[in-house]
């Protein structure tokens, strides 16, 4: 049976990495193969791709050099890594995929829209997720979660930058049924919980 491949979005801070595992942990324990994977990264030619493109000295990168990098790490991640581990059958979650994309460098860098559909959907090789969580908090909650000391290029950007980014991922839910939207206010528990309960649905529709 073919894979599944699921997606975790949201701004910075909005707590979906520590989702992430405790899916990838539970779906494990119900004895499914799963493979944890992130973006921009993934891959060791992605994980180089993502140096550059988070290294806070970097400020004076262009928004159109920005989209091809990610285009690019993301072209390599999913041809080498996602692609072969869906058709094998396993379970795949990524923290970001292209959904990310739309909304950092499409919302908030305003790069032109149908360049930006092009780029995703190129470097995806026409694959979309089957189920996407988008934790949604509030910008200043986000933001006031990350260690100023520690953040990187993106993190670094301004509150505007941030608030046009959630807009963005708001109005993608609004489009995709595939997109979950999570309330990130809620406690670690809690989301949980209703992340694992919208999996078992899934799966559930899927062997019927």
């Amino acid at each position: 049976m073919k894979g599944i491949f699921i997606t975790f979005e949201g701004i910075e801070g909005c707590g979906k990495s520590t989702q992430v595992e405790l899916l990838k942990n539970q779906l494990e324990a119900d004895g499914m193969d799963v493979i944890l994977t992130r973006e921009p990264g993934g891959t060791v030619i992605s994980e180089r791709i993502r140096d550059l493109l988070l290294d806070p000295t970097y400020k004076e990168m262009l928004p159109e050099t920005e989209v091809l990098l990610y285009a690019a790490s993301r072209s390599q991640h999913t041809g080498q890594k996602i692609i072969p581990a869906i058709e094998s059958g396993k379970v795949v979650i990524s923290d970001r995929y292209y959904d990310s994309t739309i909304a950092y460098q499409g919302a908030a860098r305003q790069i032109d829209g149908s360049a930006i559909r092009f780029l995703c959907e190129f470097a995806a090789y026409h694959h979309e997720p089957d189920l996407t969580f988008l934790i949604d908090v509030a910008v200043e909650t986000g933001l006031g979660r990350i260690n100023p000391e520690s953040a990187d290029r993106l993190e670094q950007e301004s509150l505007d930058f941030h608030r046009r980014v959630r807009t963005g991922f708001l109005e993608l839910a609004e489009k995709h049924s595939r997109i979950v939207i999570i309330d990130g206010q809620k406690s670690i528990s809690e989301i949980n919980g209703l992340i694992l309960d919208k999996v078992k649905e899934y799966l559930k529709e899927r062997s019927k």
